[in-house]
């Protein structure tokens, strides 16, 4: 087949099936590799362009020379992403998913998905994250991802290995799912109602608070630490969205925190628990990266 010839009519049909077939796993590849919504649909579309200009007729398996080009091009743009990111204003968070309503992350497990989670393997180099995302993610075999890095089986074995401890070395012990629920649901209570105490009750000493607006006003820019201070900056936000609605929501396969005013989100908080609470603050403040939240609830829901 002609790779420059158009496609039309029956071999656009097959060539569509099969990539819409493929989609959520795609997506759900390059989003973890990338943590951007945004970034990782671009991702996608520049595949079904590929896909499209290919000799389809030379492709043995489809799934695998499409996981293939989608890894190669989100660790592309991870490259340049990480230096975009370094000029980033205050932390970087990843862009939230609503993984209620929206298939697209094609999450088989639901490893690497957490904003925690992504955040850490930000750390990793892009090739790292790849080979972790692959393995723990979606479970290929390491000779398949060897073949999509371009590696040796051995190092692939090892890169695996390397990512796996660096993540185990930084993730707390973890609470069961309805004690993580519990623990958000009395924060939610507290921050709605603006009280110090039981926001302090429900946080553990060492608690970590980020907050990622990328230079708004009024936003803390450094890393919030301790009990009392993430507990007061915590209640100020009634203050800072005054009569913003608090939602609970499902957003990268946890429950998290939805500031909801005139409509529109104004911050998504995501928690890491532990055993004697919550731990690990996550709130989501520039506007884009809510823009992208709220794009992917529309588009599970079948909404434009």
């Amino acid at each position: 087949m002609d790779q420059h010839q158009p496609l039309t009519g029956d071999a656009l049909d097959a060539a569509a099936e099969a990539f819409e077939r493929l989609r959520p796993r795609l997506f759900g590849i390059a989003y973890r590799v990338l943590g951007s919504v945004s970034e990782a649909e671009d991702v996608v579309q520049e595949v079904w362009v590929r896909w499209q200009g290919a000799d389809r007729e030379a492709v043995l398996d489809p799934g695998a020379f499409l996981a293939k080009t989608t890894t190669r091009l989100a660790i592309n743009v991870a490259r340049s992403a990480r230096v975009r990111r370094e000029a980033y204003v205050g932390p970087w968070l990843p862009e939230p998913v609503d993984t209620g309503v929206d298939p697209q992350v094609g999450a088989e497990r639901g490893e690497a998905l957490e904003l925690a989670v992504l955040l850490v393997l930000e750390r990793l180099n892009p090739v790292e994250r790849a080979a972790y995302v692959l393995r723990e993610a979606f479970d290929y075999a390491y000779d398949e991802i060897a073949d999509m890095l371009r590696l040796s089986q051995a190092n692939t074995r090892q890169i695996v290995s390397r990512a796996r401890r660096r993540l185990d070395s930084e993730r707390r012990e973890p609470v069961d799912t309805a004690q993580h629920r519990r623990l958000l649901e009395a924060f939610v209570a507290a921050a709605r109602d603006g009280d110090v105490a039981a926001l302090e009750s429900v946080l553990s000493a060492d608690v970590v608070a980020y907050a990622d607006g990328n230079g708004m006003r009024g936003v803390a820019r450094l890393e919030i630490v301790g009990t009392g201070r993430v507990a007061r900056v915590t209640a100020f936000a009634r203050k800072f969205f005054p009569g913003a609605e608090y939602r609970l929501v499902e957003a990268n396969g946890q429950p998290c925190l939805l500031l909801v005013r005139d409509g529109a989100a104004v911050a998504l908080v995501s928690a890491t628990a532990g055993p004697d609470g919550i731990d690990g603050l996550y709130w989501v403040l520039a506007p884009d990266k809510l823009r992208a939240y709220e794009r992917s609830a529309r588009r599970g829901a079948g909404r434009p």
